[in-house]
C-alpha cells in the first residue's frame, strides 16, 4: 500500500501506510520511534502537548482549518 497523507478538516495530518515506507524526523535528522504504527496523526493546531503528534487538543480548543485539494503551479526553473 502506498503511503497516504490526509489533511483532516479542523484536525491533524494523518499518515497511513506500511511503517517501513515512511519515517518522521526532527530538525537534526533523528528519527522518532513510531513503534511499528501504520497510522500517525501530526498536529496542525500547535496546541498538542505531544508535538509533533496530535493529542486531540484541536477538538478541545475549537481549531478550525479546512483544506481542499487543488493543483499546485509547476515549480519555477532553478537558476
Amino acid at each position: 500500500m502506498a503511503v497516504k497523507v490526509t489533511i483532516n478538516n479542523n484536525g491533524p495530518i494523518r499518515i497511513e501506510g506500511d511503517p517501513s515506507d515512511f519515517s518522521i524526523h526532527d530538525a537534526q535528522g533523528a528519527a522518532f520511534g513510531l513503534a511499528g504504527r501504520s497510522v500517525i496523526s501530526l498536529c496542525r493546531c500547535g496546541l498538542s502537548a505531544n508535538k509533533p503528534f496530535c493529542d486531540g487538543s484541536h477538538a478541545r480548543q475549537g481549531f478550525q482549518s479546512v483544506c481542499e485539494a487543488r493543483e499546485l503551479p509547476p515549480p519555477k526553473p532553478k537558476a
